[in-house]
């Protein structure tokens, strides 16, 4: 909440205009809402949201014309993500018989006019009373990729370098507060930060020569996407500050990987990242996952200096919850940076083994955070043929010169993922003996753990499944199925895993083997 010292004009009248319910026609009271930046009125269906009139380092709604531009800005970024709630720049002008929304009078105030929806639909809301569900998630990260897919990209920004400026800030205000973090561990903190920046910068420059920083939502957390009828959707992106919304993409998505890291929601980052990538189509992102633990440890780190920030100006009863949020948040920003070396896991078996959902659960435990990246050969085949990936493919999409270029890119995604750090399931049949052979001496080739885990059921519930299954990558059915289980499997040195009963035991057999 902003000081009086930050702020800089008094604008109770428009406050107690806005809070009127005759000023909207109603009669039941207006809501509001008050943020360090802004105050929101919530009258009836609409919502109407003032900028203070602040003064901050970092932000600067001091003057009426600021405001206004402010306003309009707001509107500008956020329509492409919103176009429904965002409804336009409205002027609070005087006139003979006091203030008023619009019009051609003396203009005194801006706000931005927004179409109201349930506050207790956003996604942090929810994630507090409800589980987030799998659906939600996933519809979330197709939201986030084309969301980044629209973006535009901004060159010649230094992203890299102005990011080290970013991380010795961090280190500068988190050393103000020495009551909440030791003094040693901000150092190490830092440091930390500052060579794994020195070990990838070269990675962000060609990133940002490819085009991968953006002018982003800047402030994706959980709180900012809300769960609306139509799906979910991105709001509130940040007007104020063009440099603070020109991130690398992957940097962007790192606050709601580190908001749901945070909670203990693991499994929910793991599956909006593996989504997001997938729904961008675009292997090219593999190399800025060098940089991910570092994205997400300085979005925590933001976090703690922010909230410590808010102590000066709390009430004594919110004190001790700020502080231990703060303290959270900074032990977060410290554990996601300890380094745990990449692993390779790969899951084989006939189709209606579950590899699929064995992967998916599986990824959540294996080091670093937020887990494993999936790499699934029905959804490589898709991509590779052009086509969504619950789309079904003709006999050409399976020809044996396709197969060979799935399995080819599969390698070559996997030894990407594992070079950038990250540990890596892969999700494919491998039956043929060469296949799992390629995925060993991959492993080997680069020194990394490698678990080869084979799943296993009779044929005849393997064809049951296959059989009744939908809205999957996999086109198999159950006459696929038949074709498989006459093939020689050959030499299997894999962990045989029994996948004839439910998932969960399932899984257990598997974490067993793994080690996770």
């Amino acid at each position: 909440m902003a000081t009086a010292s930050h702020v800089v004009e008094d604008q109770s009248a428009v406050f107690d205009f806005l809070s009127d319910p005759t000023t909207h026609g109603l009669n039941e009271a207006v809501g509001r809402i008050d943020t360090h930046g802004a105050a929101v009125f919530l009258a009836g269906d609409d919502a109407y949201k003032v900028k203070r009139a602040v003064r901050f380092p970092f932000m600067d709604f001091s003057t009426l014309e600021k405001r206004r531009i402010a306003c309009e800005a707001e509107i500008a970024v956020n329509r492409a993500n919103a176009p429904d709630i965002y409804l336009g720049a409205v002027p609070i002008a005087r006139n003979a018989d006091g203030l008023a929304l619009g019009g051609d009078d003396e203009v005194v105030d801006w706000c931005v006019h927004m179409r109201r929806f349930d506050e207790d639909r956003t996604l942090d809301k929810l994630a507090g009373t409800e589980r987030l569900s799998d659906d939600l998630l996933r519809r979330t990260a197709a939201a986030i990729a084309a969301s980044h897919a629209r973006a535009p990209v901004r060159e010649g920004t230094g992203f890299a370098k102005a990011f080290a400026a970013v991380i010795h800030e961090n280190g500068e205000s988190l050393g103000e507060s020495p009551d909440l973090f030791a003094g040693d561990r901000v150092d190490g903190v830092t440091r930390r930060a500052q060579a794994i920046l020195t070990s990838v910068a070269s990675a962000l420059d060609a990133r940002e020569r490819q085009g991968w920083v953006r002018r982003c939502h800047g402030d994706l957390h959980l709180r900012n996407i809300v769960a609306l009828d139509d799906g979910p959707t991105l709001f509130d992106a940040i007007e104020f500050d063009e440099d603070l919304a020109t991130t690398d993409v992957l940097y962007d998505l790192a606050f709601l990987l580190m908001d749901l890291g945070e909670r203990g929601l693991n499994a929910e980052a793991n599956l909006i990242l593996n989504r997001y990538l997938a729904e961008g189509r675009d292997p090219g992102q593999t190399a800025g996952l060098a940089a991910l633990q570092l994205f997400i440890s300085v979005r925590a780190a933001i976090r703690a200096k922010v909230t410590a920030a808010a102590l000066g100006s709390a009430d004594a009863d919110a004190r001790p919850g700020l502080e231990k949020d703060a303290r959270r948040y900074f032990d977060f920003a410290e554990a996601v940076l300890v380094p745990y070396p990449p692993r390779m896991v790969a899951v084989g078996g006939l189709s209606g083994t579950g590899k699929s959902t064995l992967a998916a659960r599986l990824a959540v435990g294996v080091r670093p955070f937020p887990g494993a990246i999936h790499l699934r050969s029905d959804v490589i085949r898709k991509r590779l043929m052009g086509v969504e990936e619950y789309a079904r493919l003709g006999d050409d999409g399976y020809a044996w010169e396709v197969t060979e270029k799935v399995y080819a890119t599969l390698l070559e995604e996997t030894s990407a993922a594992l070079r950038a750090g990250q540990s890596v399931i892969v999700d494919a049949v491998n039956q043929r003996p060469e296949e799992r052979e390629a995925l060993a001496d991959l492993a080997a080739d680069m020194d990394i753990d490698f678990t080869g885990l084979w799943l296993e059921a009779p044929t005849e519930t393997l064809v049951a499944r296959a059989d009744t299954r939908s809205r999957d990558a996999s086109d198999a059915d159950g006459a696929v199925v038949t074709a498989q289980a006459e093939r020689d499997l050959g030499y299997l040195d894999w962990y045989r895993i029994d996948a004839s009963g439910d998932p969960d035991t399932t899984l257990k057999a598997a974490q067993a083997a793994v080690g996770v």
